[in-house]
């Protein structure tokens, strides 16, 4: 991709996600200690509660003093911290290499900078696109030191995946049956439409958000006059005269298909977030994913 690490996660941003964290609205099992606080109970060093012994339980955590005092058994319990596995899947199609800046690169602007937030903090975190192989896991990073190879994967990211936006997404479920988030980060556009896509996020009870990415160019055309169109992923060609009547009726169309998506994730616990390029990736962050609970 034509942009250095230091585009993709600048140094003054990289100081404001310092003080961020990635939140889940569900409760996972992760496989390794990070520094977050459970809802769960565990083994740690942080007391939490007592509750009454239980025969198989670890003898090592009765409370010998309390038996003394009562002569009843009790275990001490324990705040258990847990790691966060976090995905963020990319649409690498060939409609996403359109904008300036591009809707990919865009796109792996914020997926580095939400996968550094979550580096920091300790998080499983994997960069997957809609093209790989249902058999072939992305790369996962792990603390700090890890930046620069997250970095440098992202930097390796073209456009140019033929994988349809349904099929991607089921074969990111097949590689990855663990829970967590998953950030998809895709313009949503594919013939065959975005339900069925949706609906394998949906049926793998992740904490779903879906990011609508469109360039400035799509929200607000600046065209006239006679255009031969060209679909870029499959040739499709269709001649159009570009008036104000059908400028109008574009609009119209985009803000359908916007409303469309917007309903269809609402409608079934996903948050949906339309991002257009020209936004800061840190006002995105810092802005609306705030308030949509991923990040605090």
């Amino acid at each position: 991709m034509p942009h250095s690490a230091e585009n993709l996660l600048p140094p003054e941003l990289v100081a404001r996600l310092e003080r961020l964290e990635l939140v889940t609205r569900k409760i996972f099992r992760g496989r390794l200690k990070g520094e977050r606080r459970s809802k769960r109970k565990g083994q740690s060093v942080e007391f939490a509660d007592f509750r009454s012994y239980v025969h198989g339980d670890d003898l090592r955590f009765i409370d010998w003093n309390t038996y003394a005092r009562l002569d009843k058994l009790f275990l001490k319990l324990f705040l258990e911290e847990e790691d966060l596995h976090f995905y963020a899947l990319i649409d690498a199609s060939m409609s996403m290499d359109f904008g300036t800046p591009s809707k990919l690169e865009y796109a792996c602007r914020l997926a580095a900078a939400l996968g550094f937030v979550g580096l920091v903090r300790g998080d499983r975190v994997r960069i997957e696109t809609l093209g790989q192989p249902a058999a072939r896991p992305g790369p996962v990073f792990r603390g700090r030191h890890s930046l620069w190879r997250l970095l440098d994967h992202l930097q390796q990211l073209q456009a140019g995946e033929t994988t349809s936006l349904a099929e991607g997404v089921r074969n990111f479920c097949l590689r990855n049956p663990g829970k967590g988030i998953v950030v998809l980060i895709s313009d949503l556009m594919d013939k065959q439409g975005f339900a069925d896509a949706l609906r394998y996020l949906v049926a793998h009870q992740m904490d779903a958000y879906v990011i609508h990415v469109l360039s400035q160019e799509e929200l607000d055309p600046d065209l006239k006059g006679d255009l031969r169109l060209v679909d870029c992923e499959d040739g499709d060609v269709a001649e159009v005269t570009v008036n104000a009547a059908l400028l109008n009726r574009y609009r119209q169309t985009l803000a359908a298909f916007v409303e469309a998506a917007r309903d269809f994730c609402t409608r079934r616990g996903m948050v949906y977030l339309l991002a257009n390029t020209r936004l800061p990736v840190e006002q995105l962050i810092s802005g609306y994913l705030r308030k949509r609970g991923l990040v605090r």
